[in-house]
């Protein structure tokens, strides 16, 4: 038979990093070689083995040249090949970049004339490094066809096998921004001790002292004070494929220049008087909503450059006019401006706002701490029967309503007990250990009963503990509004570096770098998992520079200061168990649920308006559906998952390295059957996704207004033994002064204002749960029908969650200036929306 000619289309995206290249020297080069048609070199690879040799089939190799087209966005490269009878099916790309700068290589289509639309279509998205850069010879890229490792084509399993090799690495050496290796390091690179000493930190991970999960290794030196520090540098390195798009590059550094533009200017204002002043009034929170502020103009810098600056001052001009930015009114603030003072919306947001996964059942009365009594003072709560049941009007004791699942609490006070004294150390900033008590009343809501704030003993001072109720009495309403505010800060601290931080993206992390080292990329599960990886590493590596590092903005802002990753260490080594990630697992162990195999979901809630569970279980059994669809499609028993090595070897390194300081954990799951597998992949998946999303989104509607969500308390009550006379005559003389003086400094406020409002941004190339965007990357006629399935079901979760929030019935989503939960609908346009589960824990 003949040889079959075969035209391959490459299609290579336009990036801002190649326009700008293309304006160096190099690229004249590269121009010569498009002209000469020998900038790009393609191979394809047989399937196949030889039937005489048993060996490889030798790829057929051409040259790609480059073809005019009208998509500016897109360069189409094309190559020629006679593929002679019996080469088999092509399997595999090999890609060789001879330009002088890397490529972003979208994907190569095969077609053939006559044939009935293309032969073979790749999806590429990767960048693909010049061969003159010293690029280990040329990339490999897969037909889209999933194989487990057992069914690999015998003419693809050594490309397999060495494609993996080089994105391990070999554990040694730094890493530079254009490698593609995954591996592991402990968080050795938060602190900066060869710049000040006050910035050395502990190293998280691989100790007793403080287990944690890993993060991606960089290589880099230690610093010379000491050496089990890592040097920090400009920007932290991650596998080349893990940085953000050109759109989202731009998202982020514009809405983060423009943010810290405000900040900066805010905080310059106040360091000419002083960094730590509080807010003169109330008046001016709103004015941060209400005025308009002027940027700065920028100096015109001559040449290619002046047009950028134009154009991105452009892009920071507010709605107010030219060379104005205010910050937008948060969504709670639009609703009711004073929710923030009122208890039942203090009470609601445990249940619909942005930190839902604390709240627990109070499963036995008198509350006791675990703590040692020796060092923190006596176990029992100060919290009494007597106190509660008249919180409650005697509606019924507290042992009936511990026993009809009635009380509920915010336990903060084990967790920050041990660190309250290290705290007071510092300046500008307090702390306590806490506990907040709640009635579920007849109609499902919630109300705030009682607060207890303990200061742990010490070497010069007994325990000091203090109940705090709602009142008539002006001196005590007072104190309970400051009260609350402590405990708001609590919160706002616990969400932010447990909830938050340690459960999606620390956590995440280590699976992300044990797929690619053990999974191929044309294993199923890699295809299956790739898309909930999506730009974590790169947002991970971006908060290590400037979020969580010593004196970055969560050490200023937030009430743990220098402590604040210390504390998240002891969380991940106290609280964090991968099983108990799953949704209907997190609501039984904090007693929000229990197991009812007759009750939607199989759960029965314990409060049945709880709007995150509520919702969360309609995205927890969509996404549960889905992957046991899926993983059935691939794993058909027992065997098939056992016998699977790269499954294996991926799940002992996520458990063994990854997350290794639990490596001896009796929780972990085996995956020795299609359930396992596919809950445990489900969990991930819902935590990359959902739970990220149910926690990150809202954070500026609710936290953007501080008096609502104060991310720090920097002063002491007023009524804290010994009493400070003065303290307290200043309270009685002015309580809303003393409140202000007790909320973040202006300087704070503004910065995390601006942080919030970054964190709680959709970019507009975000990737939806059960879009479009990612429905192609398997061609799999079964897959394909599942994920469909899926994303219609999302679909009709948008609709039930709309009318949810339409039920009056429903007090805590749907009232007189209640802000509807919408954090669990799957979709959403750019921007700060409150609503909208991306893919991946992307931001």
């Amino acid at each position: 038979m003949a040889a079959v000619r075969v035209t391959a289309v490459a299609m290579i995206k336009v990036t801002i990093g190649g326009f700008i290249n293309s304006l160096r020297p190099s690229s004249v080069i590269d121009n010569i070689n498009n002209f000469i048609g020998r900038s790009l070199y393609l191979e394809l690879v047989s399937s196949e083995l030889d039937a005489k040799t048993g060996q490889e089939k030798q790829p057929i190799r051409s040259y790609a040249r480059k073809v005019a087209g009208d998509d500016a966005d897109v360069v189409t490269y094309e190559a020629d090949f006679d593929v002679p009878a019996g080469f088999g099916e092509v399997g595999a790309v090999l890609v060789t970049n001879e330009h002088h700068r890397e490529i972003f290589l979208e994907g190569v289509n095969l077609s053939s004339p006559g044939a009935d639309g293309p032969l073979l279509a790749i999806r590429c998205n990767s960048w693909v490094q010049p061969k003159s850069g010293g690029a280990p010879g040329s990339r490999v890229f897969f037909a889209n066809k999933p194989y487990l490792p057992r069914q690999t084509p015998p003419g693809l399993q050594s490309y397999r096998k060495k494609d993996l090799e080089q994105k391990r690495g070999n554990g040694s050496g730094q890493r530079k921004a254009t490698d593609r290796i995954y591996d592991y390091d402990t968080y050795n690179d938060l602190g900066d001790p060869d710049n000040d000493a006050d910035k050395a930190r502990p190293v998280l991970g691989g100790s007793k002292q403080f287990p944690y999960p890993r993060r991606c290794r960089t290589g880099r030196p230690a610093t010379i004070k000491d050496p089990k520090t890592e040097t920090r540098g400009r920007e932290n390195y991650v596998p080349r494929d893990e940085a953000f798009s050109d759109v989202k590059t731009l998202q982020f550094s514009g809405r983060t220049l423009r943010s810290a533009l405000y900040a900066a200017m805010a905080a310059r204002k106040s360091t000419l008087i002083d960094r730590n002043l509080a807010f003169p009034s109330f008046f001016v929170i709103d004015k941060l909503f209400e005025d308009g502020i002027k940027l700065p103009r920028a100096s015109q810098p001559a040449g290619f450059l002046r047009g950028v600056v134009q154009r991105l001052l452009q892009s920071l001009r507010g709605r107010l006019g030219d060379h104005v930015f205010l910050f937008d009114t948060p969504a709670n603030v639009q609703k009711d401006k004073f929710a923030w003072l009122r208890d039942e919306e203090f009470a609601r947001e445990t249940l619909a706002g942005v930190n839902p996964c604390a709240i627990e059942l109070v499963r036995e009365f008198p509350l006791k701490s675990k703590l040692d009594p020796a060092v923190y003072g006596p176990a029992e709560s100060a919290i009494t029967a007597d106190l509660l049941e008249g919180q409650m009007g005697h509606v019924m004791t507290v042992a009936k309503a511990v026993k009809h699942k009635r009380l509920f609490m915010l336990d903060y006070h084990d967790l920050f007990l041990p660190y309250v004294h290290k705290i007071r150390a510092l300046e500008h900033t307090t702390m306590y250990g806490s506990r907040t008590i709640f009635f579920l009343c007849d109609e499902g809501t919630l109300r705030l009963l009682a607060i207890e704030l303990t200061r742990p003993a010490s070497s010069s001072q007994p325990q000091w503990r203090r109940v705090f109720t709602p009142s008539t009495d002006t001196t005590e309403s007072w104190l309970w509004q400051m009260a609350k505010s402590h405990v708001r800060a609590h919160d706002s601290g616990h969400h932010e570096l447990i909830t938050h931080w340690l459960r999606t993206h620390c956590a995440v992390e280590p699976y992300i770098i044990a797929a690619n080292r053990q999974l191929s990329e044309m294993h199923p599960v890699y295809r299956l998992l790739h898309p909930h990886f999506r730009y974590t590493m790169k947002i991970n590596a971006v908060a290590r520079s400037s979020l969580i590092n010593a004196g970055g903005i969560v050490e200023f802002c937030w009430p743990l200061q220098k402590y604040s990753t210390e504390l998240s260490s002891m969380a991940y080594d106290q609280l964090w168990r991968f099983d108990m990630e799953a949704l209907p697992a997190d609501l039984i162990r904090r007693g929000m649920a229990e197991e009812d195999p007759e009750a939607e979901h199989g759960l029965k809630l314990t409060i049945q308006d709880y709007p995150f569970a509520n919702d969360g279980l309609l995205i927890w059994d969509a996404i549960k559906g889905w992957v046991q669809a899926y993983v059935a499609r691939f794993y058909p028993d027992a065997r098939s998952v056992a016998g699977d090595a790269e499954l294996q070897a991926f799940w002992t390194e996520v458990r063994t390295v990854g997350h290794g300081d639990k490596k001896d954990a009796e929780w972990w799951p085996s995956l020795d059957t299609p359930e396992s597998l596919a809950y445990t992949l489900t969990t991930i998946i819902w935590v990359a996704s959902a739970h990220h999303a149910a926690v990150d989104f809202g954070q500026y509607d609710f936290g953007g207004y501080i008096p609502n969500r104060p991310s720090a308390a920097r002063t002491n009550m007023p009524v804290e033994e010994p009493v400070d006379a003065g303290v307290l005559a200043a309270f009685l003389d002015n309580p809303d002064q003393a409140l202000r003086e007790c909320f973040p400094s202006q300087v704070q406020a503004t910065l995390v204002m601006a942080m919030l409002v970054l964190l709680s941004t959709h970019s507009p190339d975000e990737e939806y749960l059960g879009g479009l965007d990612t429905a192609l990357w398997n061609d799999d006629d079964a897959v394909q029908a599942a994920y469909g399935k899926f994303s219609a079901r999302l679909k009709e979760i948008e609709g039930i969650i709309d009318g949810r929030n339409m039920d009056g019935k429903l007090k805590n989503r749907c009232g007189a200036g209640i802000v509807p939960y919408e954090l669990m609908k799957p979709f959403s346009q750019a921007g700060v929306t409150g609503k909208g589960i991306p893919n991946s824990t992307s931001i």
